[in-house]
């Protein structure tokens, strides 16, 4: 009885933070922008840090769940310093992308909140999406080599967790 109480006043703190508001617009294809000239960096609003796009490959992480079991598909992904991350929700929403601020270290926490864009619902929290190939991205542009722990907050006492590992 808990767990379920925990969940419901998780969820309803989640589904209630996304209401309202503007979409942001789609994002752009990574690999056009490395053919091309590399773009200049964005700052978010109220940020110090400027946003920096991928300058290397995308990878996708799906985002799954059948009501019994919920996971990224891969859980966990190794990439290289200014790859691209996008997760894909496929099924079984409300998903999000999370990392833990505390598990972060000092010296990346800055850079990826950046990355991460003005569309985070909290701090180190990805928008929450409902409908199948909704999709969130994140540079690991001027991100330290390191491994980087997420979660689904919606799902996270159901273990829908990841890693990435981001190389040299």
């Amino acid at each position: 009885m808990r767990f379920s109480g925990l969940a419901l006043i998780a969820s309803a703190v989640v589904i209630g933070a996304c209401g309202g508001g503007d979409k942001t617009p789609g994002t752009t294809d990574t690999a056009a922008k490395a053919a091309s000239t590399t773009p200049a960096p964005t700052q978010a609003a109220g940020s110090t840090v400027p946003k920096m796009p991928a300058t290397g490959k995308t990878w996708e992480v799906k985002m799954v769940g059948d009501g019994t079991n919920f996971k990224f598909e891969p859980a966990n992904i190794t990439i290289k310093v200014g790859d691209n991350v996008k997760w894909i929700l496929i099924s079984g929403g409300p998903h999000n992308v999370t990392f833990n601020p505390a598990e972060v270290p000092a010296a990346a926490k800055a850079q990826l909140l950046a990355n991460m864009g003005e569309n985070q619902m909290g701090e180190m929290m990805g928008p929450l999406f409902q409908n199948a190939n909704d999709s969130y991205e994140v540079s690991f542009a001027g991100i330290p080599a390191g491994t980087y722990g997420f979660n689904c907050t919606p799902h996270l006492a159901m273990n829908m967790k990841g890693t990435v590992t981001v190389k040299p």
